[in-house]
């Protein structure tokens, strides 16, 4: 008779959700949250390993000899040394497709926020300008519609895709920029897309040939009445540019929910930029309940189709 799968959940505090235990024999651990050295210790015998953002490198799997299966709680896995994983015969799986309407619908509350300079007019009925105003109503900042407008898509997988779906209904041209030419939507260079784009909002992963991906220069391209929305990976954007370009007007404004170093440390140049065309969310746009759940079913399913010996969402 074989033993129980050991199941260790290093940072289960990471998700808000009902996380059902695996339909198979199983001890199941977990913890609110793990450091690196931590997670060697707890996973010390495990089978499975469940982790969200606790990074497991080349040195902590090289101590974890039982270990069989990574699931990451999340789609990015650049916490993992997948290298190592492969070397070492480890499966890593992620999560797919489940926050399609959850950062999709973030990312254009940002877009309209920052369009209709809805930060701007609240600070200003909060100090009473409205009040004292001769007018019925105040236009001191400017308003864009969508409607008619250029909507540039770093990126066109799963959450790319639904946001061209949402921008279209918003009647906005579409334009992409992707490694691979997608039939039926206008492909440009990155150059060209950041140059005619009233709004360009990113959805690629974070590799090495995207880290840093839009930097001075890149921002210098965009139209000064242009938008950069940033809902995928904070290291996609060089941080001290773009404050610097938003404090000299370079470009209208800019919606992140992401940073390169999370949590960010206190001297963050954009945890401290104090401007109405700024708006930076806390890394949340994935985390509607409905798609916290959804992300926490997918999870476990991964867990038993591992066990079942045909693994999903197979990354490494």
């Amino acid at each position: 008779m074989s033993e129980p799968t050991s199941i260790v959940f290093l940072d289960r505090a990471s998700l808000v959700a009902e996380v059902r235990r695996p339909a198979l024999p199983h001890t199941w651990t977990e913890y609110d949250g793990s450091t690196p050295a931590e997670a060697i210790e707890r996973l010390r015998g495990a089978t499975v390993a469940i982790t969200n953002k606790v990074p497991l490198r080349a040195e902590a799997l090289a101590q974890l000899p039982d270990l069989k299966l990574i699931a990451v709680a999340a789609t990015g896995t650049d916490i993992i040394d997948l290298a190592a994983a492969r070397e070492r015969g480890i499966v890593v799986s992620n999560i797919r497709d489940y926050a399609h309407a959850a950062v999709p619908e973030h990312t254009f509350a940002l877009i309209l926020a920052l369009r209709r300079n809805l930060l701007a007019y609240r600070a200003d009925v909060q100090a009473g300008a409205w009040q004292r105003s001769p007018r019925f109503c105040l236009f001191d900042h400017p308003i864009r519609d969508l409607h008619g407008s250029r909507l540039g898509l770093v990126g066109y997988g799963a959450l790319g895709r639904q946001v061209a779906h949402i921008g279209r209904a918003f009647g906005m041209e579409i334009a992409v920029h992707t490694r691979t030419p997608v039939d039926g939507v206008l492909n440009l260079g990155l150059d060209e897309l950041l140059a005619t784009s009233d709004v360009v909002s990113l959805h690629a992963p974070l590799t090495d040939a995207t880290r840093n991906l839009v930097g001075a220069a890149q921002l210098a391209r965009m139209k000064p009445s242009a938008l950069l929305i940033n809902t995928a990976r904070g290291g996609l954007v060089d941080e001290a540019a773009l404050a610097d370009a938003l404090a000299r007007g370079v470009i209208a404004g800019a919606g992140f929910d992401v940073l390169a170093t999370e949590p960010p440390a206190p001297g963050n140049v954009l945890l401290n930029l104090d401007l109405p065309n700024f708006i930076l969310t806390p890394h949340n746009a994935w985390a509607s309940r409905e798609a916290m759940q959804g992300l926490a079913d997918q999870l476990i399913g991964n867990v038993e189709a591992f066990a079942a010996g045909a693994p999903r969402n197979v990354v490494a």
